[in-house]
């Protein structure tokens, strides 16, 4: 390793916990100033009706979240059912929301898909189309909604709007380019420590941002529902968007605390009551992180059980 190198995973190491202290005491500092009566009185206040189209939005998000497999499944031309492949993604989205992508979506991924009969290269390819195809959608939401100046950042914080408006611009060149890539580049496939990456045609690009923009919209839409819809959605959106990648940089198991630090440090005042955000939050993250992640244990234990007949069966399919 070099000496350039180790300094920078050291620089990283620091700028990192220097964050992750930040997030902390940013934490602490709104929390002695929440009022928690306000956040009561707004959970007690939601509607029947209101949970569940929050609920019916969560159930599309998990779909299309699922719909990365189907699309990785088609990239890598394997022949495992569709409702195999639906159920391993939702298991892995669960436990990846709640535990850190290492957990759900790496090493369950790996776990379930080769008991199902896959081998290594599959997965990983399966896993390293999921993770660009989720990260296209941001970038190209991000790119957009940065650019369009939609954010109203408060003046005291890290970044100016015009850095943002940067960062938007950055995002677009980078979805631009992989598109360009996509359609035009001669070269189709590279082979990295064994792993052959072969590049997907224009449509198929065109496809996983389309699927992940939805779903990144979607995010927003269950937090815009439950935060009243009196805030812009797009918004919504972009502080959603601005917290994902807060919480990705820190690496906090399911971003605790620094999704709400970087809403009620966007929101709170002007926009909504710091109760108001509390609580849409909090019960985003129950709706969209604790109730799936009971249902991906019951039915990761049942996938285990069933997974030799499973195999045997998929092996039979893939010989023919």
């Amino acid at each position: 390793m070099s000496l350039s190198h180790h300094r920078w995973r050291l620089t990283k190491k620091i700028l990192t916990g220097l964050f992750f202290i930040a997030v902390i005491v940013l934490i602490v500092v709104y929390a002695r100033k929440i009022d928690w009566q306000d956040v009561g009185r707004s959970v007690r206040d939601y509607s029947p009706a209101t949970l569940l189209i929050a609920t019916a939005w969560v159930v599309i998000s998990y779909l299309l979240y699922g719909c990365y497999d189907l699309l990785g499944r088609a990239y890598c031309g394997h022949k495992l059912a569709k409702r195999q492949v639906m159920l391993v993604s939702f298991i892995c989205y669960a436990f990846n929301l709640t535990l850190s992508t290492w957990v759900g979506g790496i090493a369950m991924r790996y776990r379930l898909y080769s008991r199902l009969g896959l081998p290594g290269a599959t997965i990983t390819r399966i896993f390293s189309l999921s993770i660009t195809t989720n990260w296209l959608g941001y970038i190209v939401l991000g790119g957009v909604i940065f650019v369009a100046g939609v954010v109203d950042l408060p003046a005291h914080w890290y970044i100016s709007d015009v850095t943002l408006r940067m960062v938007g611009s950055v995002l677009l060149l980078i979805s631009g380019v992989y598109l360009w890539a996509c359609a035009f580049a001669k070269r189709r496939y590279w082979e990295v420590k064994g792993q052959k990456l072969i590049l997907p045609s224009c449509r198929f690009a065109l496809l996983q941002m389309l699927i992940s923009s939805a779903n990144w919209m979607v995010m927003a839409m269950i937090i815009w529902l439950l935060l009243g819809q009196s805030i812009n959605y797009f918004f919504v959106l972009g502080v959603l968007l601005v917290s994902s990648i807060a919480g990705v940089i820190v690496h906090i198991p399911a971003g605790i605390g620094v999704l709400e630090a970087v809403f009620i440090a966007l929101l709170a005042g002007e926009h909504a009551s710091q109760g108001t955000i509390i609580a849409a939050l909090l019960a985003y993250r129950v709706l969209y992180f604790f109730i799936p992640l009971a249902l991906a244990t019951v039915c990761y234990l049942g996938l285990e059980s069933r997974a030799k007949k499973l195999r045997a069966k998929n092996e039979k399919v893939m010989a023919k």
